[in-house]
């Protein structure tokens, strides 16, 4: 169990970001937006509540995709992609996990997008998604990565 909160930077230390709560799910995806902004095969995120994450230190600004369906936000010193919201999505934030000092938050629980997947990429995921997973396992994933 990761004794919370934890608090997380971008590179340059501009913007502190502190998780309160614990992660509801880990992920890799494999789209190829998260591609080109993350400059890997796959971006690592988290999904946090919203009450549950909130910046200590800085403003973050909006950067790669700027709505209407998502919004990233990024530090406006060093360009570190810090978190995302997803338009209409309440129940969670996705963070990014490398910002902290817990291995276990990078850690990829499912993989996502593996339809537009490098061909050698491979995660140890334990759930593979070609897509987005369907709203329904949303529960079973939720309680299965609760037991891990």
């Amino acid at each position: 169990m990761t004794e919370l909160p934890q608090i997380g930077s971008c590179r340059c230390g501009t913007l502190q970001l502190e998780v309160s709560k614990p992660p509801m799910m880990t992920a890799a995806c494999h789209c190829r937006g998260c591609q080109k902004m993350s400059a890997s095969a796959f971006s690592l995120t988290m999904m946090v509540p919203p009450d549950g994450v909130r910046l200590i230190a800085g403003e973050a600004v909006k950067g790669g995709i700027k709505g209407p369906q998502l919004d990233h936000y990024m530090c406006p010193e060093c360009g570190t992609w810090m978190f995302t919201r997803i338009s209409g999505v309440d129940a969670f934030v996705n963070v990014r996990p490398i910002l902290f000092d817990v291995p276990e938050w990078c850690l990829p629980f499912i993989e996502t997008m593996t339809g537009e997947k490098l061909d050698w990429a491979q995660t140890p995921a334990r759930h593979s998604y070609d897509g987005f997973p369907p709203e329904t396992d949303f529960p079973m994933l939720r309680q299965d990565f609760a037991r891990r």
